[in-house]
Formats: structure tokens, C-alpha cells, sequence
């Protein structure tokens, strides 16, 4: 992949999930009584709200670790086989730093 085409999809998603995030993390400020009823889908949902947004963040982390790999000329290539990632991934992925063989569990 292009190293500008890389910076702006790796700078998309960077946006793109910051966006996700200040929509998870913002308070409720909504003013209406709580019914008791509600209290174990609220728990529930924060369950899953917390496991997005840690997902978020580890993306976010992923995406800086690809930043500095374009910097470093080592963008593109994974970082297991060092065989060079498909466009079609980093397109797909851009943060991503193996190919679908390298990663656990993976074929190839």
C-alpha cells in the first residue's frame, strides 16, 4: 500500500474510533427516574459497553503501533514472516501487522 494512502486510512480509523469512544464514555445525563427494572439491563449493557470500549482503545494502541511501522519504512509487512501484508487487507485493516497465516489459528 501507498504510505499516503496508508496514513489516510490509518488516519480514518483513528477518527472514526475516537468518535466511537466519546460516544461510549459520555455520561448519561438524562434526568428521568431510573426504574428498578432497569437496573440489571443497565448492568448488562455496561458489560458490554466496557468490552467495546477496551476493543476501542486496543484498536487506537494498534493503530499507533502502524503509525509508527509507516514511519520506520516497516509498514506493510508482518511483523511475524516479515512477507509483505495484501493492499487488500491494510485497506480492510490498515493497523493490521501479519498476514491471515500469521495469526494464531491461522491458515497459510
Amino acid at each position: 500500500m501507498d504510505p499516503e494512502r496508508a496514513r489516510e486510512r490509518l488516519a480514518e480509523e483513528r477518527a472514526r474510533i475516537e468518535r466511537e469512544l466519546e460516544e461510549h464514555t459520555r455520561p448519561d445525563t438524562s434526568d428521568e427516574p431510573e426504574d428498578s427494572g432497569d437496573e440489571a439491563n443497565d448492568l448488562e449493557q455496561a458489560g458490554t459497553d466496557g468490552a467495546f470500549i477496551e476493543d476501542l482503545r486496543q484498536n487506537l494502541e494498534e493503530i499507533e503501533r502502524a503509525e509508527q511501522r509507516l514511519e520506520e519504512g516497516t509498514y506493510g509487512k508482518s511483523v511475524v514472516s516479515g512477507d509483505p501484508i495484501p493492499d487488500e487487507r491494510l485497506e480492510a485493516i490498515p493497523w493490521a501487522d501479519r498476514n491471515v497465516g500469521d495469526e494464531p489459528g491461522g491458515r497459510g
